[in-house]
């Protein structure tokens, strides 16, 4: 950043300044109680970079952003897929059974070429060493 920059964070359709830095003033300015609050402690600003962090998003987060550096205007926009609420309770359900079965078998073919390696290492011990030990 230089000495003069100024950089800005807008959210939304009414362009609402959410993060500021005045380098010229040594001042950091995040404003997440605007908004009805929604960014309340989860926007993070660099003071070094001018990079903005939202933290835990969520789909109220969704939408058009605006960083500002002095005259040049660059637009992003961010959308959350909120996950946690993905699908209802039967189908958490089925996943989840899903993912156990996967992992069970999983173990199972494992532990069962372990030890058919272990089988086929001493069958042909015993092939060349050509006396079985007891």
């Amino acid at each position: 950043m230089k000495d003069d920059d100024v950089i800005q964070w807008r959210f939304g359709n009414k362009n609402t300044l959410i993060a500021e830095i005045n380098v010229t003033a040594d001042r950091i300015t995040v404003y997440d109680d605007d908004l009805d609050g929604r960014f309340r402690d989860r926007l993070k600003l660099d003071n070094q970079t001018g990079s903005l962090t939202i933290t835990n998003t969520t789909t109220e987060h969704d939408g058009g952003y605006k960083l500002q550096i002095n005259n040049e205007i660059k637009s992003f926009v961010l959308t959350v897929n909120d996950s946690v609420h993905c699908c209802g309770p039967t189908e958490a359900v089925i996943r989840l059974v899903l993912s156990a079965l996967v992992g069970v078998a999983t173990v199972i073919i494992v532990v069962y070429e372990i030890r058919s390696r272990r089988a086929e290492r001493d069958q042909a011990h015993i092939h060349t060493s050509g006396s079985i030990e007891i």
